[in-house]
């Protein structure tokens, strides 16, 4: 048996020191102190000691994991990084989470599908960003994968109109071909599959304008001549053609514009 012969506050609030036949043994929280009755003459076996221990390392790591999910939701994953930051043991660290678990506050399910819904309200991810997303915090593939099945893909049509919505302002910049290209593309690269991305894209009500492409195809041809203007004239019309070709216009419109049909070609140095 060792007997408590000082107990003192240290300078942190709500810590103490505990000395056991006048030597420093270890520290601990005023509710730790409370709950085992520590006061100056108090025996304790060595399994007592340890039981102590544990019950304060419990403590802080509740109190730490607390205050972490009082900022905002998080996963069992990023609640267990956290805490190992603060040089816990994983014994503490698992009590932890399987208290907030059993208390509802930690729940990687319910986790994901309020991710998921909080990105459908104001986000611009597809579900296959999303679910990159959450595997990044922790989250395993089956409650990804069951969070996601909650939804269809209409729900996302919104999330993806918001990604692109900006393309609008591209028409009579951009061929219309090169315009949905770029928006697929850009779709795709924030999760949404193919033929979520063409949905997507009707729902911007954008046509193939004839007034459009025909700015469209002045605009870039004009960029197209200053960008090869020092060639000669066939290498020049060959860089031109190809340049307008791979940027979504037809044929016809690429020989009209070369043919001077839109453009005055003898004026383009003005532009």
């Amino acid at each position: 048996m060792a007997k408590i012969t000082k107990v003192s506050a240290q300078k942190r609030p709500g810590r103490y020191n505990i000395f056991l036949d006048g030597k420093y043994a270890f520290s601990a929280s005023e509710k730790t102190l409370a709950n085992f009755r520590l006061f100056k003459d108090t025996e304790l076996t060595a399994e007592e000691i340890e039981e102590i221990k544990q019950f304060d390392l419990d403590s802080k790591a509740s109190d730490l994991a607390a205050k972490f999910l009082s900022y905002q939701p998080r996963t069992v994953y990023e609640v267990v990084v956290y805490l190992k930051e603060k040089d816990l043991t994983d014994e503490a660290i698992n009590n932890a989470v399987s208290e907030f678990e059993d208390l509802g506050y930690l729940d990687d399910s319910n986790y994901c599908v309020l991710f998921i819904k909080n990105n459908l309200h104001v986000g611009k991810d597809g579900p296959k960003s999303l679910a990159n997303k959450l595997r990044k915090k922790g989250v395993s593939d089956n409650k990804i994968e069951d969070a996601l099945n909650e939804f269809d893909d209409e729900d996302f049509i919104e999330a993806g109109i918001r990604l692109i919505k900006s393309m609008k302002h591209q028409q009579g910049k951009l061929a219309f071909k090169e315009l949905k290209r770029k928006s697929l593309t850009k779709l795709m690269s924030h999760g949404f599959d193919h033929n979520l991305a063409e949905n997507i894209f009707a729902k911007l009500d954008l046509v193939e304008d004839n007034d459009y492409e025909l700015d469209a195809i002045k605009r870039q041809g004009i960029k197209a001549y200053k960008r090869f203007k020092n060639l000669d004239e066939t290498q020049r019309k060959y860089k031109i053609k190809n340049y307008l070709y791979t940027h979504g216009f037809s044929s016809t419109a690429i020989d009209e514009f070369l043919a001077g049909e839109i453009v005055n070609l003898s004026e383009l140095d003005e532009y």
